[in-house]
């Protein structure tokens, strides 16, 4: 016997009744009911997708996210439809990224000509920085 909740009558007795899609089948002893448990789903830290979705807005791909904060960029996908969040079209702009250690955020941001006519974020990204500048397409 188990103790699996039975989700019609909330009894805990459960015994095992075979394999179903190679999940565990259970039948409860009080109402017959046969089901499967659920597994649990690996749970991503809200700041994760938090910051996923901050740099699909600022136009980093699916792909370069993934390398970035390590998140499948599958998940980062689903999240984009779950939220319904849309990229603004931008054609005149286009976005770079860096990745940066404190140090080399201060010595970036001390040189004026990399900051010239140029929009930026920074965002803290675990112990490192990422400064995501916009510049004007050369025509």
């Amino acid at each position: 016997m188990k103790l699996n909740k039975c989700p019609k009558c909330q009894h805990n007795v459960t015994i095992k009744s075979g394999i179903v899609k190679g999940r565990q089948r259970y039948q409860c002893k009080n109402c017959k009911y046969f089901f499967t448990v659920m597994k649990d789903g690996k749970q991503i830290d809200p700041y994760y997708v938090i910051k996923a979705l901050q740099l699909y807005i600022e136009g980093v791909s699916f792909r370069e996210i993934e390398r970035l904060i390590g998140v499948s960029h599958v998940s980062v996908m689903n999240w984009v439809k779950k939220y319904k969040i849309q990229a603004p079209e931008n054609t005149d702009y286009h976005p770079t990224y860096k990745v940066l250690k404190h140090s080399e955020l201060i010595e970036f941001l001390s040189d004026r000509e990399q900051i010239k006519d140029a929009g930026m974020i920074i965002t803290e990204l675990g112990d490192k920085y990422m400064l995501i500048k916009w510049e004007k397409f050369k025509k």
